[in-house]
Protein backbone atom coordinates (compact mmCIF):
# COMPACT_ATOMS: atom_id res chain seq x y z
CA UNK A 1 0.00 0.00 0.00
CA UNK A 2 2.97 2.51 0.63
CA UNK A 3 4.38 1.72 -2.49
CA UNK A 4 1.03 2.56 -4.45
CA UNK A 5 0.41 5.54 -2.43
CA UNK A 6 3.79 6.67 -3.40
CA UNK A 7 3.20 6.04 -7.25
CA UNK A 8 -0.32 8.04 -6.72
CA UNK A 9 1.58 11.23 -5.37
CA UNK A 10 4.15 10.92 -7.91
CA UNK A 11 1.72 11.24 -10.87
CA UNK A 12 -0.66 14.27 -9.21
CA UNK A 13 2.70 15.78 -7.92
CA UNK A 14 4.34 15.93 -11.30
CA UNK A 15 1.12 17.41 -12.58
CA UNK A 16 0.73 19.95 -9.87
CA UNK A 17 3.94 21.01 -10.27
CA UNK A 18 3.92 21.27 -14.15
CA UNK A 19 1.02 23.98 -13.53
CA UNK A 20 2.90 25.89 -10.49
CA UNK A 21 6.36 25.32 -11.75
CA UNK A 22 8.30 29.06 -11.90
CA UNK A 23 10.61 27.46 -15.19
CA UNK A 24 7.73 28.58 -17.80
CA UNK A 25 7.95 30.05 -20.99
CA UNK A 26 9.23 33.55 -21.76
CA UNK A 27 6.60 35.69 -22.98
CA UNK A 28 6.20 35.66 -26.41
CA UNK A 29 7.52 37.92 -28.88
CA UNK A 30 6.81 36.66 -32.26
CA UNK A 31 4.17 35.27 -34.22
CA UNK A 32 5.07 31.94 -33.65
CA UNK A 33 2.56 31.17 -30.92
CA UNK A 34 2.01 28.19 -33.21
CA UNK A 35 5.11 26.65 -31.86
CA UNK A 36 3.41 27.41 -27.74
CA UNK A 37 0.44 25.35 -28.84
CA UNK A 38 2.00 22.56 -30.46
CA UNK A 39 4.48 21.95 -27.34
CA UNK A 40 1.58 22.34 -24.96
CA UNK A 41 -0.41 19.51 -27.44
CA UNK A 42 2.57 17.54 -26.91
CA UNK A 43 2.44 18.11 -23.33
CA UNK A 44 -0.89 16.99 -22.85
CA UNK A 45 -0.70 13.63 -24.89
CA UNK A 46 2.98 12.62 -22.95
CA UNK A 47 1.50 14.03 -19.47
CA UNK A 48 -1.82 11.96 -20.04
CA UNK A 49 0.45 9.05 -20.59
CA UNK A 50 2.67 9.71 -18.05
CA UNK A 51 0.10 9.69 -15.38
CA UNK A 52 -2.55 6.83 -16.44
CA UNK A 53 1.26 4.46 -16.43
CA UNK A 54 2.05 5.69 -13.33
CA UNK A 55 -1.46 5.27 -12.00
CA UNK A 56 -1.54 1.86 -13.53
CA UNK A 57 1.52 0.76 -11.63
CA UNK A 58 0.02 2.02 -8.37
CA UNK A 59 -3.01 -0.13 -9.10
CA UNK A 60 -0.99 -3.23 -10.05
CA UNK A 61 0.87 -3.17 -6.92
CA UNK A 62 -2.32 -2.94 -4.78
CA UNK A 63 -4.73 -5.36 -6.85
CA UNK A 64 -1.43 -8.02 -6.80
CA UNK A 65 0.01 -7.81 -3.68
CA UNK A 66 0.83 -10.56 -1.91
CA UNK A 67 -1.89 -12.69 -0.44
CA UNK A 68 -1.23 -16.45 0.72
CA UNK A 69 -4.40 -17.70 -0.71
CA UNK A 70 -3.95 -15.85 -3.80
CA UNK A 71 -2.53 -18.20 -7.13
CA UNK A 72 -0.42 -16.92 -10.22
CA UNK A 73 -2.01 -16.99 -13.38
CA UNK A 74 0.19 -17.53 -16.53
CA UNK A 75 -1.40 -15.67 -19.96
CA UNK A 76 1.93 -15.07 -22.08
CA UNK A 77 -0.68 -12.87 -24.52
CA UNK A 78 -3.65 -10.81 -25.39
CA UNK A 79 -4.51 -9.77 -28.30
CA UNK A 80 -7.24 -7.39 -27.27
CA UNK A 81 -5.06 -5.78 -25.22
CA UNK A 82 -2.57 -5.58 -27.62
CA UNK A 83 -4.93 -4.13 -30.18
CA UNK A 84 -5.81 -1.34 -27.80
CA UNK A 85 -2.54 -0.09 -27.37
CA UNK A 86 -1.00 -0.79 -30.71
CA UNK A 87 -3.86 1.90 -31.42
CA UNK A 88 -3.60 4.20 -28.63
CA UNK A 89 0.18 4.62 -29.15
CA UNK A 90 -0.35 5.47 -32.67
CA UNK A 91 -3.06 7.87 -32.23
CA UNK A 92 -0.64 9.77 -29.46
CA UNK A 93 2.02 9.51 -31.94
CA UNK A 94 -0.15 10.93 -35.09
CA UNK A 95 -1.30 13.69 -32.45
CA UNK A 96 2.23 14.38 -31.50
CA UNK A 97 3.97 14.91 -35.34
CA UNK A 98 0.91 16.07 -37.19
CA UNK A 99 0.81 19.65 -35.89
CA UNK A 100 4.79 20.04 -36.02
CA UNK A 101 5.11 19.37 -39.68
CA UNK A 102 2.31 22.00 -40.15
CA UNK A 103 4.01 24.13 -38.19
CA UNK A 104 7.68 23.45 -39.71
CA UNK A 105 5.87 23.88 -43.05
CA UNK A 106 4.74 27.58 -41.87
CA UNK A 107 8.42 27.96 -40.17
CA UNK A 108 10.09 27.84 -43.90
CA UNK A 109 7.99 28.91 -45.90
CA UNK A 110 8.92 32.88 -46.11
CA UNK A 111 6.46 35.70 -47.42
CA UNK A 112 7.25 37.62 -50.07
CA UNK A 113 8.78 40.84 -49.29
CA UNK A 114 9.60 39.58 -45.75
CA UNK A 115 13.11 41.68 -45.16
CA UNK A 116 16.09 39.76 -45.30
CA UNK A 117 18.60 39.64 -42.52
CA UNK A 118 21.95 38.04 -42.00
CA UNK A 119 23.73 36.54 -38.90
CA UNK A 120 27.49 35.07 -39.15
CA UNK A 121 28.16 33.14 -36.43
CA UNK A 122 32.14 32.32 -35.36
CA UNK A 123 33.54 31.35 -32.02
CA UNK A 124 32.80 32.57 -29.89
CA UNK A 125 30.74 36.15 -31.38
CA UNK A 126 27.90 37.33 -33.62
CA UNK A 127 28.10 39.44 -36.65
CA UNK A 128 25.37 40.91 -38.67
CA UNK A 129 24.52 41.98 -42.27
CA UNK A 130 21.19 43.62 -43.86
CA UNK A 131 20.20 45.07 -46.81
CA UNK A 132 21.19 48.52 -47.79
CA UNK A 133 18.39 50.91 -50.55
CA UNK A 134 18.17 48.38 -52.73
CA UNK A 135 16.79 45.81 -50.78
CA UNK A 136 18.71 42.92 -51.30
CA UNK A 137 21.66 40.89 -49.84
CA UNK A 138 24.72 40.95 -51.97
CA UNK A 139 26.20 37.38 -52.45
CA UNK A 140 28.66 35.86 -50.09
CA UNK A 141 31.38 32.61 -49.80
CA UNK A 142 33.89 31.81 -47.15
CA UNK A 143 36.20 31.24 -49.60
CA UNK A 144 35.78 35.31 -49.83
CA UNK A 145 36.92 35.94 -46.34
CA UNK A 146 40.13 37.93 -45.84
CA UNK A 147 41.35 40.58 -43.04
CA UNK A 148 39.76 43.54 -44.85
CA UNK A 149 36.76 41.29 -45.76
CA UNK A 150 35.95 39.14 -42.64
CA UNK A 151 32.21 38.58 -44.30
CA UNK A 152 33.16 37.07 -47.03
CA UNK A 153 31.44 39.05 -49.53
CA UNK A 154 31.53 38.71 -53.22
CA UNK A 155 33.64 42.00 -54.78
CA UNK A 156 31.95 42.21 -57.71
CA UNK A 157 28.37 41.38 -56.91
CA UNK A 158 26.66 45.38 -56.65
CA UNK A 159 24.00 43.86 -54.38
CA UNK A 160 26.62 43.72 -51.90
CA UNK A 161 28.06 47.34 -52.18
CA UNK A 162 25.36 48.65 -50.18
CA UNK A 163 24.87 45.99 -47.39
CA UNK A 164 24.97 47.02 -44.15
CA UNK A 165 27.28 45.32 -42.08
CA UNK A 166 27.56 45.26 -38.09
CA UNK A 167 30.59 44.09 -36.29
CA UNK A 168 29.05 43.39 -33.04
CA UNK A 169 26.64 41.63 -30.63
CA UNK A 170 23.93 44.14 -31.02
CA UNK A 171 21.24 43.91 -33.97
CA UNK A 172 18.10 46.17 -34.42
CA UNK A 173 15.42 44.37 -36.21
CA UNK A 174 11.86 46.64 -37.36
CA UNK A 175 8.75 45.95 -35.39
CA UNK A 176 5.72 44.27 -37.60
CA UNK A 177 7.57 43.20 -40.39
CA UNK A 178 8.49 39.73 -41.91
CA UNK A 179 11.95 39.03 -41.57
CA UNK A 180 13.68 35.89 -43.09
CA UNK A 181 16.95 34.81 -40.97
CA UNK A 182 19.64 34.22 -42.99
CA UNK A 183 22.46 31.82 -41.23
CA UNK A 184 25.94 31.52 -41.85
CA UNK A 185 29.20 29.82 -40.19
CA UNK A 186 32.72 30.61 -40.42
CA UNK A 187 34.36 27.55 -38.15
CA UNK A 188 31.81 25.23 -36.49
CA UNK A 189 28.27 23.94 -36.06
CA UNK A 190 26.33 26.89 -33.90
CA UNK A 191 22.69 27.41 -33.17
CA UNK A 192 20.73 30.99 -33.23
CA UNK A 193 18.18 31.15 -30.51
CA UNK A 194 16.13 33.85 -29.30
CA UNK A 195 14.02 32.50 -26.96
CA UNK A 196 11.11 35.04 -27.11
CA UNK A 197 10.67 34.67 -31.05
CA UNK A 198 10.45 31.02 -30.35
CA UNK A 199 12.73 30.49 -33.20
CA UNK A 200 15.71 28.78 -33.21
CA UNK A 201 17.81 27.22 -36.44
CA UNK A 202 21.19 25.15 -36.22
CA UNK A 203 24.15 27.19 -38.29
CA UNK A 204 25.99 24.55 -40.07
CA UNK A 205 29.22 25.31 -41.87
CA UNK A 206 29.14 25.46 -45.87
CA UNK A 207 25.61 25.92 -46.01
CA UNK A 208 23.23 28.51 -45.25
CA UNK A 209 19.93 27.95 -43.34
CA UNK A 210 16.98 30.34 -42.75
CA UNK A 211 13.62 31.19 -40.69
CA UNK A 212 11.54 33.62 -41.00
CA UNK A 213 9.29 35.80 -38.17
CA UNK A 214 7.52 39.06 -37.62
CA UNK A 215 8.22 40.92 -33.94
CA UNK A 216 5.34 41.76 -32.41
CA UNK A 217 6.61 44.02 -29.47
CA UNK A 218 9.18 46.23 -28.83
CA UNK A 219 12.58 45.22 -26.94
CA UNK A 220 15.68 43.88 -25.64
CA UNK A 221 16.19 39.95 -26.24
CA UNK A 222 18.93 38.07 -25.43
CA UNK A 223 20.57 36.02 -28.52
CA UNK A 224 22.34 32.84 -27.65
CA UNK A 225 24.15 30.24 -29.57
CA UNK A 226 21.56 26.75 -28.68
CA UNK A 227 24.75 24.33 -29.93
CA UNK A 228 28.11 23.34 -28.53
CA UNK A 229 30.81 25.14 -30.45
CA UNK A 230 33.61 25.29 -27.65
CA UNK A 231 35.64 26.63 -24.69
CA UNK A 232 33.75 29.85 -25.07
CA UNK A 233 30.09 28.95 -26.04
CA UNK A 234 28.88 30.29 -23.04
CA UNK A 235 30.78 33.58 -23.89
CA UNK A 236 28.66 33.37 -27.29
CA UNK A 237 25.87 35.61 -26.86
CA UNK A 238 24.51 38.93 -28.32
CA UNK A 239 21.09 41.37 -27.87
CA UNK A 240 18.24 41.31 -30.73
CA UNK A 241 16.63 44.98 -30.61
CA UNK A 242 13.25 45.04 -32.07
CA UNK A 243 12.05 48.99 -32.46
CA UNK A 244 9.77 51.11 -34.48
CA UNK A 245 10.74 51.36 -38.47
CA UNK A 246 11.54 55.10 -37.81
CA UNK A 247 13.99 54.07 -35.15
CA UNK A 248 15.26 51.37 -37.06
CA UNK A 249 16.02 53.52 -39.98
CA UNK A 250 17.41 55.67 -37.96
CA UNK A 251 20.06 53.08 -36.55
CA UNK A 252 20.79 51.80 -39.91
CA UNK A 253 22.19 55.46 -41.36
CA UNK A 254 24.81 55.13 -38.84
CA UNK A 255 26.26 51.51 -39.74
CA UNK A 256 28.80 51.16 -42.12
CA UNK A 257 28.38 49.53 -45.42
CA UNK A 258 30.69 47.23 -47.59
CA UNK A 259 31.63 49.92 -49.84
CA UNK A 260 32.71 51.92 -47.59
CA UNK A 261 34.66 49.13 -45.47
CA UNK A 262 36.44 48.35 -48.12
CA UNK A 263 37.52 51.82 -49.37
CA UNK A 264 38.52 52.46 -45.62
CA UNK A 265 41.22 49.31 -46.38
CA UNK A 266 42.13 50.49 -49.68
CA UNK A 267 43.07 53.97 -48.17
CA UNK A 268 44.84 52.19 -45.07
CA UNK A 269 42.76 53.42 -42.49
CA UNK A 270 41.21 50.99 -39.91
CA UNK A 271 38.48 48.35 -41.56
CA UNK A 272 36.03 47.28 -39.28
CA UNK A 273 36.47 46.10 -36.02
CA UNK A 274 37.50 42.32 -36.56
CA UNK A 275 37.25 40.92 -33.43
CA UNK A 276 38.75 37.95 -32.15
CA UNK A 277 38.35 35.72 -29.69
CA UNK A 278 41.43 33.57 -28.64
CA UNK A 279 42.48 31.07 -25.57
CA UNK A 280 45.87 31.34 -23.86
CA UNK A 281 47.80 28.30 -23.66
CA UNK A 282 47.99 27.00 -20.81
CA UNK A 283 44.64 28.98 -18.91
CA UNK A 284 41.43 26.95 -17.93
CA UNK A 285 38.02 27.05 -19.51
CA UNK A 286 36.67 30.51 -19.16
CA UNK A 287 40.08 32.18 -18.67
CA UNK A 288 42.34 34.08 -21.03
CA UNK A 289 40.03 34.79 -23.76
CA UNK A 290 40.78 38.23 -25.42
CA UNK A 291 38.14 40.55 -26.97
Amino acid sequence: MAVALLLIFVAVGTVVFHFMSPWWWTPIASNWGYIDDTIALTFWITGFVFVAVVLFMAYCVWKFRYRKENRAEYEPENTKLEWWLTGLTTLGVVGMLTPGLFVWNQYVTVPEGAMEFEALGEQWQWSFRLPGKDGKLGTSSIRNITDNNPYGLNVKDPNGKDDVLVDGDEAHLPLGKPIKVLLRSKDVLHDFYVPQFRAKMDIVPGAITYFWFTPTRTGTFDLLCFELCGIGHHAMRGKVIIESEKDFNAWLKTQPTFAKSMAQARNGTENLPNRVLTRAEGTSPGQGIVR
